[in-house]
């Protein structure tokens, strides 16, 4: 039985549903992390070894996990959250709780390239803490931040795939379930292709939105 054109849109709707949503998820919990990672840090604007010494090695751990691992030890927790274990909206837990470590110590990477100078003279200027991240770091670490989130989508692409291996859909279940279970050389071949022109749209995308932004 040969893949139809309606089963790859469907694979690849699903893909893009799963990228979506946990890329959204995942900044929402890895960029106030990054910020939190670079503020507390030792000599910085609001430094506290405490809450340093916690976050950074907890990232580390889960950072450190295989997303093939993490997507079978947190099964009772995507279970408990979404009702099931299987399919595209069960594979959206795991893929946060991947992302989302990733993309904190991305984000502590790029703000702590951000010019120390400008820090100084928003701190000189009467700054406080909130309007130092939100107008002076945020703003300046902008362009080096988009490629940290085209890193991070890439990175989802490649876990959603992953994540094909247990069912959750998408690109990955496709190539699985016809291009390597059945022999279709030719399946497994254009989910191949479809994968490599994704991760080629999002950086392209995310270089063009990078330049424009350092420019300005």
């Amino acid at each position: 039985m040969e893949v139809t054109t309606e089963q790859l849109l469907t694979a690849f709707t699903e893909t893009l549903y799963m990228v979506t949503w946990s890329l959204l998820f995942a900044c929402i919990i890895g960029i106030p992390l990054g910020v939190l990672l670079v503020v507390t840090r030792k000599g910085h604007i609001l430094q506290n070894t405490v809450i340093f010494n916690i976050l950074n090695p907890i990232i580390n751990i889960l950072r450190s996990v295989p997303f093939i691992i993490l997507l079978v030890a947190l099964i009772p927790i995507t279970r408990f959250i979404v009702d099931s274990s299987i399919g595209v909206k069960a594979a959206i837990v795991p893929l946060v709780f991947y992302a989302g470590p990733y993309i904190a110590r991305l984000v502590e990477n790029s703000l702590l390239e951000v010019d120390q100078g400008i820090i100084e003279a928003a701190q000189a200027m009467g700054a406080n803490a909130w309007q130092i991240i939100w107008r002076f770091m945020l703003p300046e670490g902008l362009s080096s931040l988009i490629l940290t989130l085209t890193t991070a989508t890439i990175g989802l692409v490649g876990a959603t795939a992953m994540a094909g291996v247990v069912g959750a859909g998408g690109i990955g279940n496709l190539a699985i379930t016809y291009g390597y279970q059945r022999y279709d050389n030719i399946t497994m071949l254009v989910t191949v292709i479809i994968l490599v022109v994704i991760v080629q749209s999002v950086q392209s995308l995310g270089n063009f939105i990078s330049r424009k932004i350092r420019r300005r």
